[in-house]
């Protein structure tokens, strides 16, 4: 008892904190649950890819639970056949890294304005922003507006029609708050102008920030589906997420589909369809790392107001 004291004694002065039973024990029960949490959320998606390998008959009467049975690639081969594949995954290439760069101008510019106490009429604008995040038009008026603005089936609707979101606004607003005065006065004192401290200055210093916003926003293009579905009536405009949209509706209004699978069969509308989810998933997934290591630099440090 004296000698498990004395380490623990020894351990305190050293600067190394000795947990207690009852602490390790909370910390396991953490992970454990950790853990369980993580494969609920990545099962749905596990599942979907050894169902999009797997025959399509044990996909139908539920065998595929853990692992795929009847390991083959025809669903992706015919998942390539799609109609109009190749230029909805163009177009939401497109609607992404092109919908990320208006969202970043628009949203950067706005944030560093609101930064700036000087800005005449700072609360007014910042409360006006704001309210949009509460009250909205709703579907219909904001429809009829791209209508009357003879934006419909026109690929500028999805680029600049959702050019800016509040709340991502606001994170890049409080991280350009948190950059030190001084540095602006001395380019001040220098001779640089508004726009060279914004791109030379805050730019540069908030990589973390504009590195989770613009992942924010490339998710948000890239998943998005509800409005090009109800924007877009050219089959050639569409991105991928419609056209899988489309897909579903038609597997859906199929109710033979079933009935034809045999044991012999290869691929199906439903293993088809989920190889397409996988494709439809693969970019952000490549993506995302490359981002990772700024993303909770850039919510922790954006959302404090020092």
């Amino acid at each position: 008892m004296k000698k498990a004291t004395a380490i623990r004694q020894n351990g305190k002065n050293a600067g190394i904190k000795i947990q207690s039973k009852s602490e390790k024990i909370f910390d396991a029960a953490l992970n454990v649950f950790g853990v369980i949490l993580v494969a609920i959320i990545l099962y749905p998606i596990y599942y979907v890819f050894i169902a999009s390998i797997s025959r399509p008959l044990p996909v139908e009467n539920g065998s595929v639970i853990l692992a795929p049975v009847g390991v083959t690639l025809e669903s992706y081969r015919q998942a390539l056949k799609t109609p109009y594949l190749g230029t909805a995954l163009l177009n939401s290439l497109y609607y992404t890294f092109g919908g990320v760069l208006v969202n970043m101008v628009f949203s950067t510019t706005m944030a560093y304005a609101l930064s700036k106490k000087r800005l005449v009429g700072r609360k007014i604008f910042t409360l006006f922003t704001v309210f949009t995040m509460w009250f909205s038009a709703g579907i219909i008026p904001l429809y009829m507006t791209f209508r009357d603005f003879h934006m419909l089936n026109t690929r500028s609707a999805i680029l600049f029609g959702f050019a800016m979101n509040t709340y991502n606004m606001i994170i890049l607003k409080s991280f350009f708050e948190q950059v030190p005065e001084s540095l602006e006065e001395a380019a001040f004192i220098d001779g640089a102008s508004d726009f060279r401290i914004f791109s030379q200055i805050y730019l540069p210093l908030s990589k973390p920030a504009l590195a989770t916003v613009g992942l924010f926003y490339a998710v948000n293009r890239w998943n998005g589906y509800f409005w090009p579905m109800n924007l877009l009536t050219d089959d050639s405009k569409v991105p991928l997420q419609v056209l899988l949209k489309k897909l579903l509706v038609d597997k859906v209004k199929n109710e033979m589909e079933s009935a034809i699978i045999t044991s012999a069969s290869l691929s199906s509308q439903t293993t088809t369809i989920y190889a397409l989810i996988i494709i439809a998933i693969i970019p952000m997934a490549i993506v995302y790392p490359f981002v990772q290591k700024y993303f909770k630099t850039g919510l922790t440090i954006g959302a404090n107001k020092g």
